[in-house]
Protein backbone atom coordinates (compact mmCIF):
# COMPACT_ATOMS: atom_id res chain seq x y z
CA UNK A 1 0.00 0.00 0.00
CA UNK A 2 1.45 3.78 -0.93
CA UNK A 3 1.79 5.83 1.83
CA UNK A 4 -0.07 9.26 0.12
CA UNK A 5 0.77 11.36 3.50
CA UNK A 6 2.30 14.27 2.16
CA UNK A 7 6.06 15.10 3.17
CA UNK A 8 7.48 18.02 5.24
CA UNK A 9 8.82 20.04 1.93
CA UNK A 10 11.59 22.84 3.29
CA UNK A 11 10.84 24.15 0.23
CA UNK A 12 7.43 25.09 -0.87
CA UNK A 13 6.25 27.75 1.33
CA UNK A 14 8.99 30.07 0.81
CA UNK A 15 9.25 29.23 -3.12
CA UNK A 16 6.27 30.24 -3.26
CA UNK A 17 6.54 33.49 -1.69
CA UNK A 18 9.55 33.96 -3.67
CA UNK A 19 7.90 33.53 -7.19
CA UNK A 20 5.35 36.15 -6.12
CA UNK A 21 7.63 38.46 -5.01
CA UNK A 22 9.75 38.57 -8.18
CA UNK A 23 7.07 38.29 -10.45
CA UNK A 24 5.30 41.54 -8.66
CA UNK A 25 8.77 43.34 -9.21
CA UNK A 26 9.11 42.23 -12.88
CA UNK A 27 6.10 44.36 -13.18
CA UNK A 28 7.11 47.27 -11.30
CA UNK A 29 10.32 47.72 -13.79
CA UNK A 30 8.50 46.62 -16.60
CA UNK A 31 5.80 50.13 -16.26
CA UNK A 32 8.82 52.25 -14.05
CA UNK A 33 8.23 55.82 -15.11
CA UNK A 34 12.17 57.15 -15.92
CA UNK A 35 9.84 60.81 -15.63
CA UNK A 36 8.87 60.63 -12.38
CA UNK A 37 11.55 60.17 -9.64
CA UNK A 38 8.79 58.81 -6.72
CA UNK A 39 8.00 55.72 -9.57
CA UNK A 40 11.73 55.03 -9.72
CA UNK A 41 12.58 55.28 -5.73
CA UNK A 42 9.72 53.22 -5.33
CA UNK A 43 10.80 50.70 -7.91
CA UNK A 44 14.36 50.12 -7.05
CA UNK A 45 13.27 49.70 -3.45
CA UNK A 46 11.24 47.20 -4.33
CA UNK A 47 14.11 45.33 -6.21
CA UNK A 48 16.74 46.08 -3.49
CA UNK A 49 14.12 44.22 -1.14
CA UNK A 50 13.68 41.35 -3.60
CA UNK A 51 17.54 41.07 -3.90
CA UNK A 52 18.30 41.02 -0.24
CA UNK A 53 15.45 38.42 0.58
CA UNK A 54 16.90 36.00 -2.18
CA UNK A 55 20.58 36.46 -0.98
CA UNK A 56 18.87 36.00 2.28
CA UNK A 57 17.32 32.66 0.96
CA UNK A 58 20.59 31.51 -0.81
CA UNK A 59 22.75 32.03 2.60
CA UNK A 60 19.89 29.86 4.29
CA UNK A 61 19.94 26.83 1.55
CA UNK A 62 23.75 26.94 1.86
CA UNK A 63 24.16 26.97 5.87
CA UNK A 64 21.39 24.55 6.47
CA UNK A 65 19.86 22.37 3.28
CA UNK A 66 22.66 21.70 0.89
CA UNK A 67 25.51 19.82 4.10
CA UNK A 68 22.49 17.94 5.30
CA UNK A 69 22.33 16.39 1.94
CA UNK A 70 25.90 16.34 1.35
CA UNK A 71 26.10 14.33 5.16
CA UNK A 72 23.75 11.62 3.37
CA UNK A 73 23.71 12.01 -0.61
CA UNK A 74 27.29 12.98 -1.29
CA UNK A 75 27.52 15.50 -4.58
CA UNK A 76 23.48 15.43 -4.67
CA UNK A 77 23.57 19.30 -4.00
CA UNK A 78 26.92 20.32 -5.89
CA UNK A 79 25.21 21.75 -8.94
CA UNK A 80 22.89 24.08 -7.47
CA UNK A 81 24.98 25.40 -5.09
CA UNK A 82 27.05 26.33 -8.11
CA UNK A 83 24.05 28.17 -9.51
CA UNK A 84 24.04 29.44 -6.47
CA UNK A 85 27.10 31.15 -7.06
CA UNK A 86 26.38 32.54 -10.26
CA UNK A 87 23.23 33.64 -8.77
CA UNK A 88 24.90 36.06 -6.19
CA UNK A 89 26.93 37.59 -9.01
CA UNK A 90 24.14 37.82 -10.25
CA UNK A 91 22.54 39.90 -7.63
CA UNK A 92 25.54 41.64 -7.63
CA UNK A 93 25.09 42.97 -11.45
CA UNK A 94 21.49 44.44 -10.82
CA UNK A 95 22.50 46.07 -7.58
CA UNK A 96 25.18 47.83 -10.22
CA UNK A 97 22.70 48.36 -13.39
CA UNK A 98 19.97 49.57 -10.23
CA UNK A 99 22.53 52.35 -9.28
CA UNK A 100 22.87 53.22 -12.77
CA UNK A 101 19.46 53.89 -13.29
CA UNK A 102 19.14 55.88 -9.81
CA UNK A 103 22.27 57.98 -11.01
CA UNK A 104 21.15 58.76 -14.15
CA UNK A 105 17.49 57.63 -15.27
CA UNK A 106 16.99 56.86 -19.30
CA UNK A 107 15.10 54.38 -21.12
CA UNK A 108 17.90 52.65 -22.08
CA UNK A 109 19.18 51.50 -18.72
CA UNK A 110 15.31 51.06 -17.48
CA UNK A 111 15.15 48.83 -20.41
CA UNK A 112 18.27 46.94 -19.78
CA UNK A 113 17.53 46.53 -16.17
CA UNK A 114 14.53 45.14 -16.36
CA UNK A 115 15.41 42.52 -19.06
CA UNK A 116 18.41 41.13 -16.74
CA UNK A 117 15.97 41.23 -14.26
CA UNK A 118 13.53 39.15 -15.97
CA UNK A 119 16.38 36.69 -17.37
CA UNK A 120 17.50 36.41 -13.46
CA UNK A 121 13.71 35.37 -12.67
CA UNK A 122 13.40 32.96 -15.59
CA UNK A 123 16.75 30.97 -14.31
CA UNK A 124 15.67 31.48 -10.34
CA UNK A 125 12.21 29.86 -11.55
CA UNK A 126 14.04 26.73 -13.23
CA UNK A 127 16.31 26.54 -10.13
CA UNK A 128 13.75 26.25 -7.95
CA UNK A 129 12.02 23.37 -9.28
CA UNK A 130 15.10 21.59 -9.51
CA UNK A 131 15.16 21.89 -5.64
CA UNK A 132 11.63 21.04 -5.52
CA UNK A 133 12.36 17.97 -7.25
CA UNK A 134 15.67 16.87 -6.91
CA UNK A 135 16.73 17.82 -3.70
CA UNK A 136 13.36 17.01 -1.51
CA UNK A 137 13.78 13.43 -3.11
CA UNK A 138 17.37 13.50 -1.98
CA UNK A 139 16.03 14.83 1.53
CA UNK A 140 12.58 12.80 1.77
CA UNK A 141 14.89 9.67 0.90
CA UNK A 142 17.68 10.23 3.50
CA UNK A 143 15.65 12.27 6.58
CA UNK A 144 12.24 11.46 8.39
CA UNK A 145 9.89 14.19 8.59
CA UNK A 146 11.06 14.70 12.34
CA UNK A 147 14.72 15.43 11.10
CA UNK A 148 13.56 17.37 8.67
CA UNK A 149 11.22 19.47 10.95
CA UNK A 150 14.64 19.82 13.26
CA UNK A 151 16.54 21.27 10.21
CA UNK A 152 13.52 23.57 9.12
CA UNK A 153 13.30 24.72 13.40
CA UNK A 154 16.86 26.01 13.07
CA UNK A 155 16.66 27.63 9.55
CA UNK A 156 13.89 29.56 11.58
CA UNK A 157 15.94 30.45 14.19
CA UNK A 158 18.02 32.06 12.21
CA UNK A 159 15.88 34.54 11.05
CA UNK A 160 15.68 37.79 12.52
CA UNK A 161 12.03 39.63 12.78
CA UNK A 162 12.42 42.22 10.25
CA UNK A 163 13.51 39.23 7.77
CA UNK A 164 10.45 37.38 9.28
CA UNK A 165 7.93 40.48 8.46
CA UNK A 166 9.46 41.33 5.25
CA UNK A 167 9.00 37.40 4.54
CA UNK A 168 5.75 37.01 5.53
CA UNK A 169 4.73 40.11 3.39
CA UNK A 170 4.91 38.33 0.53
CA UNK A 171 4.24 34.10 2.00
CA UNK A 172 0.69 35.20 3.26
CA UNK A 173 -0.65 36.06 0.06
CA UNK A 174 1.26 33.40 -1.76
CA UNK A 175 -0.06 30.29 0.12
CA UNK A 176 -3.42 28.01 -0.42
CA UNK A 177 -6.15 28.99 1.99
CA UNK A 178 -5.39 26.03 3.82
CA UNK A 179 -1.40 26.71 3.61
CA UNK A 180 -1.94 30.22 5.33
CA UNK A 181 -4.65 28.80 7.68
CA UNK A 182 -1.80 26.48 9.21
CA UNK A 183 1.08 28.51 8.96
CA UNK A 184 -0.80 31.10 10.81
CA UNK A 185 -2.81 29.14 13.23
CA UNK A 186 0.80 27.35 13.93
CA UNK A 187 2.30 30.51 14.84
CA UNK A 188 2.47 31.72 19.52
CA UNK A 189 -0.31 33.66 20.16
CA UNK A 190 2.18 36.85 20.92
CA UNK A 191 3.00 36.36 17.27
CA UNK A 192 -0.36 35.66 15.66
CA UNK A 193 -1.63 38.75 16.63
CA UNK A 194 0.39 40.94 14.53
CA UNK A 195 0.69 38.56 11.18
CA UNK A 196 -3.17 38.68 11.34
CA UNK A 197 -3.10 42.61 11.14
CA UNK A 198 -0.36 42.68 8.31
CA UNK A 199 -2.78 39.43 6.55
CA UNK A 200 -5.90 41.37 6.76
CA UNK A 201 -4.01 44.64 4.89
CA UNK A 202 -2.23 41.61 2.31
CA UNK A 203 -5.87 39.47 1.29
CA UNK A 204 -8.82 40.40 -0.38
CA UNK A 205 -11.91 40.05 1.82
CA UNK A 206 -12.80 36.20 0.44
CA UNK A 207 -9.42 34.92 1.06
CA UNK A 208 -9.39 37.44 4.60
CA UNK A 209 -12.87 35.38 5.05
CA UNK A 210 -12.02 32.07 4.36
CA UNK A 211 -8.18 32.80 7.05
CA UNK A 212 -11.07 33.72 10.15
CA UNK A 213 -13.20 30.80 9.41
CA UNK A 214 -10.01 28.67 9.54
CA UNK A 215 -9.05 30.05 12.60
CA UNK A 216 -12.63 30.09 14.44
CA UNK A 217 -12.37 33.52 14.76
CA UNK A 218 -15.16 36.53 13.24
CA UNK A 219 -13.72 37.97 10.34
CA UNK A 220 -14.91 41.68 11.62
CA UNK A 221 -14.71 42.56 14.58
CA UNK A 222 -18.29 41.96 16.32
CA UNK A 223 -19.42 39.69 14.07
CA UNK A 224 -19.52 35.91 13.53
CA UNK A 225 -18.74 34.02 10.19
CA UNK A 226 -21.59 32.06 9.05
Amino acid sequence: MTNSTPRLDLYAHIHKALRLFMTDTLQHLSRIDIDDPMDIAASLAQLDALLDATQHHIDKENEFVHPAIEARRAGASVAIEAEHEEHLDSIGALRAEAAALRALPSAGSAQRLYRRFAAFVAHNFEHMAVEESRHNQALWAAYSDAELSEIHGRIMASIGPREMSDTLRWMIPALTPAERALLVGSLPPAAQAPVLASARTLLQDTAWAKLCRALGQASVPGLVEA
